[in-house]
């Protein structure tokens, strides 16, 4: 088995299970008391957060390269970065290292298509929605119509992912807010909805949501775990 490389800490809420499903997909798929190997390095989160407020997309980028090249250095086979957001420098990492990088929104657009989904709707942080490495990834490669909540509910989700998801804070009235703006995307169209913050589905529960929904955090893992076995 080949060894995962994970840039973690993006948040650490979302870090952990990122850790558990990947160990958990091995299980499941080799049986017995199969784990995956991993090795992680967890960033300081509150330096990143100011980065990106700042617009200093530059800087992360040449963070996440250091650590993508720490996990090369370290024996890792494969690179993926625990976060929708931050797979927004990805260009650095790649750059960086030999080995092979998973963009989070490649496994999404994937996973998506063998669903049959044409028009989907994307929640994350703003830089996510607002920019365009994520929504033209999809488009351009997976033939995807894209859309985006109005800039109230951007805002909303945006104020939830960083004052509460990444601190560990999930609220019953938070998920009630990102169901209304899920069932907004759906009256006007979208045929599927990608929680694209990797905190998003610990708040919203697949079950709840009344249209088919991608977790981008199982969906990279499976990804991931994909690479490694084979």
């Amino acid at each position: 088995m080949k060894t995962i490389g994970l840039i973690g800490g993006m948040s650490w809420q979302s870090s952990k299970f990122y850790y558990e499903y990947l160990n958990q997909i091995v299980a499941d798929t080799l049986g017995g008391s199969h784990s995956a190997r991993i090795l992680m390095s967890s960033v300081d989160f509150a330096i990143i957060e100011k980065l990106s407020f700042e617009d200093n997309w530059a800087e992360i980028g040449k963070l996440m390269a250091i650590e993508a090249k720490r996990l090369e250095d370290a024996g890792a086979d494969v690179i993926i970065l625990g976060s929708n957001t931050i797979n927004m420098v990805s260009n650095y990492i790649t750059a960086a290292v030999a080995i092979p990088f998973i963009h989070i929104a490649q496994a999404t657009g994937e996973a998506i298509k063998r669903r049959g989904v044409k028009r989907v709707g994307l929640l994350g942080t703003k830089f996510t929605m607002e920019k365009d490495f994520y929504t033209k990834m999809l488009e351009e490669d997976f033939g995807l119509e894209v859309t985006i909540p109005n800039v109230e509910d951007r805002d909303t989700v945006h104020t939830i992912i960083y004052q509460e998801l990444a601190k560990g804070v999930f609220t019953e009235s938070s998920k009630k807010k990102c169901l209304s703006i899920i069932e907004n995307m759906t009256a006007q169209g979208a045929d599927g909805i990608i929680l694209g913050c990797t905190e998003l589905p610990i708040l919203i529960p697949e079950d709840e949501i009344d249209a088919p929904s991608f977790d981008t955090t199982m969906i990279h893992s499976k990804a991931a775990v994909k690479f490694v076995l084979n």
